[in-house]
């Protein structure tokens, strides 16, 4: 894998444990020469995330909506800059650009693009690995959702495992790095579906 997007917030929320563990994500990859695709913004979680892998002599690609450019939250110092349109534009540059996608805390945008890299790979648009950092068990709930949904039968048995989540960076890094595309959608026949 040489780069990775990042999805987490653009906030800064009260507990230290985002913001300390966004750094050491961004300094880690930097280090293992993984180069960061991210949001392009300055503040929060892309922020740490931006500034420690740079500061770790790593290579930070932003991309960034033209009205976010605008209410200038961009992050001028990073190794690219690339600005669209729309957030659609960005989510396809991200798959583009990446060999794989890392979930940090975020909000409503961080699931946006989760879900769309996890409904993406399920579908066979890409067959990259899509990687979720529990941090301080802040996706708990969301993992007990997608067993529900498994369970329920709303995700297949053979994506039961499309997600790769583990609370550590250096394990979820080895789980996404022998990652074995799944069987897609578009390679079922209906009677499979």
């Amino acid at each position: 894998m040489k780069r990775l997007a990042i999805y987490c917030g653009s906030a800064t929320p009260a507990d230290p444990r985002f913001i300390d563990n966004a750094r050491d994500v961004g300094r880690t990859l930097a280090e293992r020469g993984i180069g960061v695709v991210y949001g392009g913004g300055r503040l929060g979680l892309m922020g740490a995330i931006a500034d420690s892998a740079l500061a770790a002599g790593g290579a930070v690609i932003g991309v960034i909506p033209k009205a976010l450019v605008d209410a200038e939250v961009a992050h001028r110092g990073l190794t690219e800059l690339h600005v669209v349109e729309t957030m659609h534009e960005r989510k396809q540059a991200f798959t583009d650009l990446s060999d794989g996608f890392v979930t940090l805390p975020g909000g409503t945008g961080t699931m946006d693009e989760l879900w769309e890299a996890l409904s993406w790979a399920q579908i066979g648009y890409h067959a990259k690995p899509v990687g979720l950092l529990n941090v301080a068990g802040f996706y708990d709930g969301l993992l007990s959702f997608v067993a529900t949904m498994a369970e329920a039968g709303f995700l297949r048995p053979q994506h039961r495992d499309i997600l790769i989540a583990s609370d550590s960076l250096d394990d979820l890094l080895g789980k996404m790095a022998a990652h074995v595309p799944l069987r897609t959608i578009t390679q079922m026949k209906a009677a499979e579906l």
